[in-house]
Formats: structure tokens, sequence, C-alpha cells
């Protein structure tokens, strides 16, 4: 597949182009997106930046292996969605997208030093309006590209006259949810997030008695006391979420698609929800018809390791090989937590793969091999590893469950520790604080999780639930984009109860309405009484 690339110019941008140069480029993009692919569609991807893009991409290419044309808008800035791929076309808008993968690095360290040194709540509390902030400015940023997209209405029409059939989009942001509906195109979401937080709670009834909001770190069963704190959590995020996301997609929807036009009902109109969450991992909960399950869609058979990983992990005989991975935003740990983490493996029997990026920790053992990167999957996947040590990111946790490894969590920011949780009441998992993380704890928590049979035989049982499906989570997500391009959305799906205004959806209009009539009903009762007492009483006095 050719790759396409095209730039959306900031209004202000100097110098500016010719018209010729302009028309040229937007003929090489028509003709790039008009290629027509055997049997296939078109798709248009608007993807959440990060780590989110490694979920998004995963589709696109299995949607590219299935004759479909595919083409990404992203930003100049993008740290994640590569300018050129041979699965894809991309369109570069040059604005700046809010992926910063610096900021996210630069935040995990201050966290890591907050928890470890037990700062105060205040230093806590500021640390949640710094990220407050800088979520606020994703999102700003967000609707800044959304808007130099809308305002170039050359490059509209262009994408309008492409027939694109549908977008796919990550609810994170709400750039692919303002596109879908500006061209009035079906939309699909890849979805674990929205902007107001997990995605379940947009789409799905929710009772709060039994289903716990993320990160709260609670299960579904909760004591009277855990209940009024998943109560009180809801409520404090939600306006958290709205203070977050609101002001910059109130104005962009006012704007764009209409006056009257709540933000977050766009959000809810979408037509189907791929949903990254399998319940061998998530709390039973109330589901929507237009809710899709494809967790561990990314997960697959491990394929051969490269030739010096693979005598590594033979050299270690029958004790096996742990493995530890805190994903990408966690690429160095402060030097003395690193030692105590080096210090506990290098006790250890077992041997020891980890994924580290900084100096080399004094207190290293000859039994650990330190690496820059690892095919995480292939590794777990191996016979030989016994345990995976994790931040508790959703697509490792995901090929744990796969494979069947049990999990030594040390979650640090966002969803990790809900993530983990979740893990813990399964009994699969071991979560240690990184307050409390040192070699002592850490060896401790390694040991029971190895030698406690139960943590394997849980996970395994997990494996084989998740794995017993009728179809495989790629091939489910793949058949319902395909559903919706067949037949141009999936409406008869979708609920129509976002439109409602909150005192519909929760009956409270109607719980005022037979109040009052009971009310009125008893007010009449009482008179009618009080009538006849008042009659009778006046017949005995003329009696008498």
């Amino acid at each position: 597949m050719c790759c396409t690339h095209m730039r959306v110019a900031e209004r202000n941008f100097q110098p500016r182009p010719s018209k010729m140069t302009l028309s040229l480029a937007f003929f090489i993009f028509l003709l790039a997106v008009n290629v027509p692919a055997a049997d296939g569609g078109k798709v248009l991807v608007f993807p959440h930046d990060g780590s989110h893009w490694v979920n998004m991409k995963v589709l696109v290419e299995e949607l590219h292996s299935r004759g479909h044309a595919v083409t990404v808008i992203r930003a100049a800035d993008s740290w994640y969605v590569s300018e050129t791929s041979p699965h894809y076309n991309t369109v570069t808008v040059d604005v700046e997208g809010g992926g910063n993968e610096e900021f996210f690095r630069v935040f995990v360290s201050e966290v890591i030093k907050i928890k470890r040194n037990k700062e105060s709540l205040w230093a806590r509390l500021a640390l949640d309006m710094e990220l407050k902030g800088k979520f606020f400015e994703l999102h700003k940023k967000v609707c800044e590209m959304v808007v130099h997209m809308f305002e170039n209405k050359e490059f509209m029409r262009s994408l309008q006259d492409a027939k694109y059939e549908l977008v796919l989009t990550d609810p994170a942001n709400g750039g692919g949810v303002m596109l879908a509906h500006y061209l009035g195109l079906p939309l699909v979401f890849n979805a674990r997030w929205t902007v107001h937080g997990e995605a379940h709670f947009a789409v799905a009834p929710s009772p709060l008695s039994y289903v716990p909001l993320p990160p709260s770190e609670l299960t579904d069963r909760m004591t009277f006391f855990e209940r009024v704190r998943n109560t009180c959590f809801y409520i404090l995020r939600m306006q958290l979420y709205k203070q977050v996301a609101g002001p910059n997609y109130s104005t962009l929807a006012h704007r764009y698609i209409g006056p009257d036009v709540d933000y977050f009902s766009l959000f809810q109109a979408a037509d189907i929800w791929l949903m990254r969450v399998d319940f061998v991992f998530e709390f039973p909960r109330p589901t929507m018809p237009n809710v899709v399950y494809m967790g561990g869609f990314q997960c697959k058979p491990a394929k051969p390791l490269p030739q010096h990983l693979e005598e590594f992990v033979q050299s270690s005989g029958e004790h096996g090989v742990i493995i530890m991975s805190l994903g990408t935003l966690i690429s160095e740990l402060p030097h003395d937590l690193a030692n105590e983490i080096a210090a506990s493996f290098a006790k250890l029997p077992q041997k020891v793969i980890w994924r580290h990026k900084g100096d080399r920790p004094a207190a290293l053992g000859n039994n650990t091999l330190l690496v820059d990167w690892m095919p995480q999957n292939d590794l777990l996947g191996h016979p030989k590893v016994k345990l995976f040590v994790s931040h508790g990111g959703t697509n490792g946790i995901y090929e744990a469950i796969y494979h069947g490894v049990p999990v030594v969590g040390i979650p640090f920011v966002f969803d990790q520790a809900d993530n983990l949780c979740r893990l813990r009441a399964k009994g699969v998992a071991k979560v240690i604080d990184v307050s409390e993380l040192d070699k002592k704890i850490f060896n401790f928590t390694i040991q029971e999780v190895l030698t406690e049979p139960s943590y394997r035989i849980n996970m395994q049982r997990l494996s084989r639930l998740h794995r017993d499906q009728p179809m495989k989570p790629l091939d489910t997500a793949l058949f319902w984009i395909e559903f919706v391009m067949r037949h141009k959305g999936a409406a008869h799906l979708r609920s129509e109860s976002y439109k409602l205004p909150w005192y519909s959806y929760h009956s409270v209009d109607v719980v005022l309405f037979l109040l009052t009539a009971a009310l009125l009903i008893l007010l009449i009762f009482v008179g009618l009484v009080r009538s006849c007492f008042r009659l009778c009483f006046k017949r005995k006095i003329k009696s008498d």
C-alpha cells in the first residue's frame, strides 16, 4: 500500500504554499485514498497517541490484511504513530496534538518520588492538579487540531469525496468523535476509556452498589462504607472529568455540530463500542447490545525467541525465568530503588530478564540480564517463564492472562493499581506499593507467588477461560467493524437513552409525579374524612 503524506497547515503558517502546490498535494491524496482495495472498504482512523496506539495499530494492520484501505490522521508531534507505514496512509496535521512523552515521564518520576518519600497529602494534591491541567491542555490541543481540519474547507471536502465508510477512533480523546459527526459517518470505538473515564459508565447501566468505578481499587463485593466511598468517588470523578474535557469539547460541538448539542451525547451515539475488556479480568456488570468485548485481542501464540535470549532462558535449568517490565513511561527508576530490586533478584535461583534503561544497578547479580526492549508476548509464552513483574498496564496484563503467567505488580499511575486490584481479587497476583518496596519485601512477595501453587493454578484457569471463545477477540472486532461498513451503521443496537435528560433517565420525574399524585389522593382522602366527621358532628349537635 502506498503511503500518502499530506499536511494541513496552520492558518498563520508562513510561507504559504502556492495554489498549484496545494492542488497537487490534494490530487495525490485523493488518488491514494480512492485506490480501491480488493473487496475492501475505506476506514478513517483518528487514534489516541501513546500506548493506546499499540492497540489501535493491531486493528489497523488486520484491516489492511483483509483488503481495507486505512487512512490514519496524526499530529505533527505524534510520538507513537509513524508517518510512513506499509499498512496505512497518513494525513499529518501541522499542529501539536498534545502528545508529550517527556511530560508523562517526568510526571511518573515525581509520583514515584512523592510515594516513596511519603510526602504530604498536599504534595499529592498538587501533583493531581498538575495532571488535571495537563489533560486539560491535551484535550485543548486535540480540539485545536480538529479546528484546523474543519477550517480547511478544501481538505474537509477531500475527506468527504474519499467516501469513507466509517471512522474508527479511541474515545480517550474526542477528535475522532467530532470528525465522524461532522462527516456524517458511522462511528466505531476502540475503547477502554473515554474523556469521562471508564467507557462502560458512558454507555451501560452502572449500579454503584456492585460496579466499582476505576480507579477506586474496589471490587464487586463492597461493604456499606465501600459503597459510600464508591458513590463519593463517582461524584467527584465525574465532576473532574467534566472540568477537564467539557470546556474544550462543548465549544467545538456548539460551533461545528449544533448550538444545542451536548458534546458527550456525541460519544454515546457511537454505533459499536469495541471494548478492550474480558470478563475473566473485569468484574461482571450490566452491558448493552452495541458493546462488543475484545479483551486480549492483541495476544497471540509465542514466536521463537532470538538466539541470545533463548540461550539465556535455557540456562535457567529447572528454576525457570522471571521477566520484569514497567512499560514505556517508567523508563528509569531511581538509583536506590533499582538497586533494591537488583539485590533482591540476585538472591534468587531463577534467571531474570529485566527491561531497564538508565545506569546499570550496582547490586545487579549474574543471574539478571538487562535489556532495552524485550519480546514480551514471546517471553510470556515460553514454558520456562514462571513469573511476570509488571506495572499493571492493560496490554501486559492480558498477555499474562493469555499465557497463564502469575504476576507481581508494582503500580505507579493512572489505572495500573486498579488493574492489579482486579488480578489480586482473582487470586493470580500480589501487589506491592512503591512506598513500601525494598529488597526484603520484594523478595518475600516473589517467593510467595513462585512457591504458592494457587497463583499459577488460578492464572492458568483464567487463561483457559479467556481462550475458550467461539471466535478469537481480534476476529470478533473485525467482524463488527465490517458489519458497520456493510450496513452503514448499527443504530438498531444502540440505545437512545443517552438522549434523555438525567432526571428522565433515572425516572426522577416519574417518582415525583407518583409521589405528588399519592399526596393529592391522601389530601383528598383526609379532606373527605374531615368533612364526614364535621357533618356527623353537626348532626349530633342538632339532634341534641
